[in-house]
């Protein structure tokens, strides 16, 4: 009968560890008054635990660190870090040690060593060690692959490999939503949720804008000269919370006119989000390029420059309208009608000419109107005809004011 040689074992041992930081322990009191039949139990036992604090063992407070009992969650945008050992467990020197750690994900595979030479020899009862680390990029299945190849000292070459298997889970739930004003101007609403097991500190959420674009971010309020975050002072993100992020777009100057009439998908621009967890580990997540679809204006657009927020009832007031010819090709003669409602009327004549209008070119109109009505009126009425095309555009609802009653001084 044939029997199998047995397997040679290896000179040298492997060891892989994840570093990450220790945990906060929080001890959880159990506690009973003295005439309930446990009587005074739980009250000792409190006391001898080294976790709690003497004099307050009744209280939840946490001033023990964990170290990690299992390897953990990692989040995609945070930095892996491994320490790797290769250990000479025999009694012979061996030579020419090569250690070599890979990380292979569904779409690349990284070198993570340190350095690429060989170590001349290692005495017994030494070790070899390397640290790496790897900013995570990708989520899903990752697997470190962990390479040894040494040469005995009868001159034998040995190789072996060892495979760590872990998940990158997603930190970060972020849904974003578009609005587009008359003005060109853009406002993006930016929901983040923490979607991970223990509270986060959100240091920067920011929006990098495309060239197109200027961003301001309309996430505080100024009082008395200094800025406070809506969000409050502590800037902490509970799991499963919601914060909602609220940024302005405006275009650049020489991109005003182009930005109004541009059809299809308009490039934003880039979230930038970082934040730190448990004892300051810092993450950061990038979003690709987002993308918001134009509103088309048709042929003319007609939008405000200026209104007022809050006007007085029966007294006039005054706004100023542009309108865009979008056409790239057709010269429009454009007529303006104005049409009463219940509560605006407009002051001036109906029917006026306001003369040819060349291709993608605008022009400034100074209208007066009045509210016979309080309350939060709509601007309506607008009617604009091609006389070309014979071709009448209606705009209604074109902005909201304020309509109140005249002040009234009251003598002392």
């Amino acid at each position: 009968m044939e029997v199998n040689p047995p397997k040679q074992e290896h000179l040298l041992a492997l060891k892989v560890m994840r570093l990450t930081k220790p945990t906060l322990f929080t001890n959880i009191p159990v506690t009973c008054e003295e005439k309930d039949l446990p009587g005074d139990l739980f009250n000792q036992l409190m006391k001898d635990d080294p976790s709690t604090v003497n004099g307050a063992e009744i209280l939840m407070l946490g001033e023990m660190l964990t170290l990690p009992q299992n390897f953990g969650n990692i989040f995609l945008g945070e930095t892996f870090s491994s320490y790797i050992s290769v250990h000479n467990d025999s009694n012979q020197v061996v030579k020419d040690i090569l250690v070599k750690a890979d990380l292979q994900t569904s779409s690349q595979r990284l070198n993570l060593s340190a350095s690429n030479a060989a170590v001349a020899e290692l005495k017994p009862d030494c070790c070899i060690d390397d640290v790496i680390h790897h900013e995570v990029k990708e989520i899903g299945t990752h697997i470190l692959v962990c390479a040894v190849s040494y040469t005995t000292q009868g001159g034998e070459k040995m190789y072996f490999r060892k495979f760590f298997k872990f998940q990158v889970l997603k930190p970060l739930d972020v849904k974003t939503k578009f609005y587009n004003a008359e003005t060109d101007e853009v406002f993006l609403e930016a929901q983040i949720q923490n979607i991970t097991t223990s509270p986060m500190f959100m240091e920067k959420v920011s929006l990098e804008p495309s060239i197109m674009y200027n961003v301001t971010e309309l996430n505080s309020v100024t009082q008395a000269g200094e800025c406070i975050s809506t969000f409050g002072s502590r800037g902490y993100l509970q799991p499963m919370d919601t914060r909602q992020y609220l940024y302005c777009l405006k275009p650049k100057k020489e991109f005003a006119e182009k930005a109004g009439i541009i059809k299809g998908v308009t490039v934003i621009g880039k979230l930038d989000i970082v934040w730190k967890t448990n004892l300051g580990e810092r993450g950061r997540l990038q979003t690709s390029q987002l993308q918001r679809m134009a509103p088309g204006y048709g042929d003319v657009r007609l939008s405000l420059e200026a209104i007022p927020d809050t006007v007085n009832l029966e007294e006039p007031f005054h706004i100023t309208c542009k309108i865009t010819n979008c056409s790239s090709e057709r010269m429009m003669d454009l007529v303006l009608e104005m049409c009463n409602t219940n509560s605006i009327h407009w002051c001036g004549i109906s029917g006026r000419q306001l003369g040819k209008l060349h291709p993608s070119s605008s022009l400034c109109l100074a209208l007066t109107l009045l509210s016979s009505v309080q309350g939060l009126q709509s601007v309506s009425g607008l009617r604009l005809t091609d006389t070309f095309l014979k071709r009448t555009y209606e705009y209604d609802d074109i902005a909201q004011v304020c309509v109140v009653s005249a002040a009234v001084e009251v003598e002392a």
